[in-house]
């Protein structure tokens, strides 16, 4: 594994550190008046979470990990743990449901994921940016509220609440942005 310097880490970068893989969330270069230049990073583990702010100074090294990404393809759920195919070597994997966190119900069958590995350990998985859901209840149009930034809540098909425009139906399909968990536009 590469060793960089501290001033070297960037937003993204996985890094070794403290016996766990960590990921660099904000990056913030402080150079004091007085002393040498350093780099204050946040850092989230990538096992459990947790949060970290730690120094780093331009001369000590930290050990960056390269993370391996693979994309599978979703087949089911079973008893709270979820069965990929990899899509190269048809090889089914189980991996637990809640490594997806909050974005559970946008998981879809045969939809194609891409998970990111430590060695044998699956570390992460990210859905499509975009996914397209069915409506299942919201209010009706209100004639005449078509004002600019007006939105109504809606439930979708998944049971997940998103704010949409007035002029969206029950029933309609509409795509999702998956990141921010919003609606898009219509399908």
């Amino acid at each position: 594994m590469p060793r960089i310097n501290g001033n070297e880490i960037r937003p993204g970068n996985v890094l070794e550190h403290d016996a766990g893989l960590w990921v660099a969330v904000k990056v913030n270069h402080v150079k004091p008046g007085k002393g040498g230049a350093f780099a204050q990073v946040e850092m989230k583990n990538l096992r459990d979470g947790r949060k970290l702010n730690e120094r780093f100074r331009s001369e000590d090294k930290v050990e960056r990990v390269r993370l391996e990404q693979k994309d599978q393809q979703f087949l089911y759920e079973n008893d709270g743990m979820l069965v990929f195919m990899d899509a190269e070597s048809f090889e089914q994997i189980e991996l637990p449901a809640d490594l997806l966190g909050e974005r559970r119900p946008f998981l879809q069958d045969g939809m194609m994921v891409t998970i990111e590995y430590y060695g044998e350990e699956a570390l992460s998985m990210s859905l499509p940016q975009k996914v397209t859901c069915t409506i299942s209840e919201t209010e009706p149009v209100v004639k005449g509220q078509t004002a600019a930034n007006s939105y109504k809540p809606a439930v979708l098909d998944n049971g997940v609440r998103v704010m949409v425009p007035p002029f969206v139906g029950e029933g309609e399909a509409i795509i999702v942005n998956t990141e921010t968990m919003e609606y898009s536009e219509r399908a």
